[in-house]
């Protein structure tokens, strides 16, 4: 090989590496402020995904507000607060409380499913099963705790869950008895119970199994007629139903069980919709945001049906389907 062929050869490579140095995710110029507001659920996998989001563009400032996903719309609707992405722990908050008027679109992401999670020493924890647990959460001597129904997606799924396991289980009454105990320990949101748990005033809580295992909490996994997991069970979970309130003061909607299904989408009036495209294209990615959702025990569904397929940005068409699709 002569020396000039070498030369030619070494050249050649070096500029290949360059380039692929200068495509392997180098830090770029995107800059600038993201406000996120999303779902208490989201809150550690949120915080992983926002630190890798900033390594890789480290001139972005990110502000993110955790609370119930049904407090995040009104922060918008009614506070008028403006933010570059809501992530919902139930897509259909975006679609009922925020589309059209305040969103275009919604895109489905993750899911999730119902636990009851609870401390070591609670009471009769070593005796609990998927069997029994009605009747131990009944017990005087326990205590429990819930999420706000009108606040926070995890509420109504708690209200959602006891209502079918009366009826899986055959026992009558069971959610009114439900309901009524422990009131004084119903939080605006699920992660809010946490501290309850752990300081030994609340033996067991209602909560998202991904939250559970981000925690290292013991819990009791259901059964997948009542845990709002899974796909096949869609019809039965749609037998139960509880009222919330709506859009305007005064009004209410009713909803019904569905599998739970996480959505995000970036409001009409985002400051820095650009930032907020380049920030989703990362989350939605199955090798980027995705994989971390998946490693704190969310299962991504990207890509998913959406009725407003149409109204998605271009960039965003790859992670959803058009609905006549599914």
């Amino acid at each position: 090989m002569s020396k000039l062929v070498r030369i030619i050869l070494i050249l050649a490579a070096v500029g290949f590496l360059a380039a692929a140095i200068m495509t392997n995710e180098k830090p770029s110029e995107v800059s600038g402020q993201l406000i996120i507001f999303h779902a208490g659920s989201l809150a550690v996998p949120f915080k992983q995904i926002c630190d890798e989001f900033k390594r890789l563009h480290p001139k972005v400032e990110i502000v993110r507000e955790a609370a119930g996903s049904r407090l995040c719309a009104r922060k918008i609707t009614d506070l008028h607060r403006c933010c570059d992405i809501i992530a919902s722990a139930d897509y259909t908050v975006i679609d009922t409380l925020l589309i059209p008027e305040y969103a275009e679109w919604n895109i489905q992401f993750a899911s999730n499913e119902m636990v009851i999670a609870f401390r070591e020493g609670a009471h009769r924890a070593e005796k609990i099963s998927k069997d029994n647990w009605h009747d131990i959460l009944l017990d005087k001597r326990v205590a429990f705790g819930r999420s706000d129904p009108d606040a926070d997606p995890c509420g109504y799924r708690t209200v959602l869950m006891i209502t079918l396991a009366e009826r899986f289980c055959d026992r009558p009454g069971l959610t009114d008895k439900m309901l009524a105990k422990d009131r004084r320990y119903i939080r605006p949101k699920e992660v809010d119970l946490l501290a309850l748990l752990e300081v030994g005033e609340l033996d067991y809580i209602f909560i998202y199994r991904s939250v559970a295992e981000q925690y290292e909490l013991e819990y009791l996994i259901l059964p997948d007629e009542i845990n709002l997991k899974k796909t096949e069970f869609a019809d039965f979970y749609k037998s139960a139903s509880i009222r919330l309130t709506g859009k305007k003061p005064g009004t209410f909607i009713t909803k019904a069980g569905a599998p739970i299904i996480y959505g995000v989408s970036i409001p009409r009036n985002a400051p820095n919709r650009a930032l907020a495209l380049t920030f989703l294209a990362f989350l939605l990615d199955a090798d980027k945001g995705g994989a971390i959702l998946e490693r704190n025990g969310q299962t991504i569904v990207v890509p998913a049906p959406t009725e407003t397929f149409d109204k998605l940005p271009e960039s965003l068409k790859v992670f959803a389907l058009p609905a006549e699709r599914y």
